[in-house]
């Protein structure tokens, strides 16, 4: 490992660290309580109140260690870039509903027009500012790549939007998605660093803020990320992907993002065309495992455990 990696990791891991006992209770002051679904598990009525916005720790960290290295290392612009910009409309929404006092949020319209802006820009910027192909990597295939030609970027929206929202959908347990996110970064930073990519600087950050976050996430957590978190770990993970040409690869290092995403279209398109219905006691998927009688730690566990053995099985696809 590079001596520039070694300090990402390191100065995000200390920001996230040290920030955490300054916005914890600034955030508490704020009443910036999560707010618990009644039709949820009853165990987590008990976190009405948790500050959530907790991803603001998350976000400073990498932004500020990541600051440090772009001159050097200007692959991580459009990383940084996605990573933020999901980050910033996940903000909004949580400012909106938690410190304003509005349930919804950003309407669904805005969301997702945020949500697609920023994935335009980060797709013009990859086509015209940088030599990475949209080209992706086949796993197992050494060598062979899928190039959709005129369809790449609406196939990159799709990826994009479908990563952030599997992990927003992952974000539900104390520290599910922060144990998750953390591994699959340390694998991206990995590749990075094999490959001579030049976007070490900003996995290596994600993975050190990720580990500060956790002190503070863990059950039973003392503070939620929040969508402005999750959503910037999606941004993150996506981004990653295309930089290092591996996208097809979230399915497999992202698995648990994957069942997440799919057990929620599952359970709505049942309910939908059977009339009242349901495949999962509840979903997304770590909801339907906590109403089988799963601890929180125990769901935690398994599935970063699950991800650890698909990051493995994700470097197997590399050779």
């Amino acid at each position: 490992m590079s001596s520039t990696s070694v300090v990402s990791v390191i100065s995000s891991f200390a920001i996230s660290a040290v920030l955490g006992p300054v916005v914890i209770p600034f955030l508490r002051k704020l009443k910036a309580g999560q707010n618990i679904r009644d039709d949820g598990p009853k165990s987590h009525l008990k976190k009405a109140g948790t500050p959530t916005m907790g991803g603001i720790l998350i976000l400073l960290s990498v932004v500020a260690t990541s600051l440090m290295f772009v001159e050097k290392y200007p692959k991580i612009i459009p990383i940084l870039f996605l990573t933020f910009g999901f980050g910033l409309i996940g903000f909004l929404d949580d400012y909106i509903k938690v410190v304003l006092h509005r349930s919804m949020g950003l309407r669904a319209w805005q969301k997702m027009a945020g949500q697609l802006l920023i994935t335009g820009i980060f797709a013009y910027y990859l086509q015209y500012y940088t030599n990475i192909s949209l080209a992706m990597r086949v796993p197992f295939l050494p060598g062979k790549f899928l190039d959709f030609g005129a369809w790449n970027v609406p196939v990159l929206f799709f990826i994009v939007l479908g990563t952030v929202n599997g992990t927003n959908f992952t974000d539900g347990l104390d520290g599910l998605a922060a144990s998750v996110t953390v591994i699959v970064a340390v694998f991206f930073s990995v590749v990075a660093i094999g490959t001579g990519s030049g976007i070490e600087p900003i996995t290596c950050a994600v993975a050190g803020a990720l580990m500060g976050f956790l002190l503070f996430n863990v059950y039973p957590a003392s503070v939620f990320m929040g969508d402005t978190g999750s959503l910037a770990l999606g941004g993150f993970v996506a981004a990653s992907a295309y930089l290092l040409q591996l996208p097809l690869f979230i399915a497999i290092v992202g698995l648990v993002y994957l069942l997440e995403v799919l057990s929620v279209i599952l359970q709505v398109s049942y309910f939908k065309l059977s009339g009242g219905k349901r495949i999962l006691r509840m979903a997304p998927l770590h909801h339907h495992f906590e109403l089988c009688g799963f601890s929180e730690t125990r769901i935690v566990a398994a599935f970063s455990i699950l991800t650890a053995i698909m990051g493995l099985v994700a470097f197997l696809g590399l050779s």
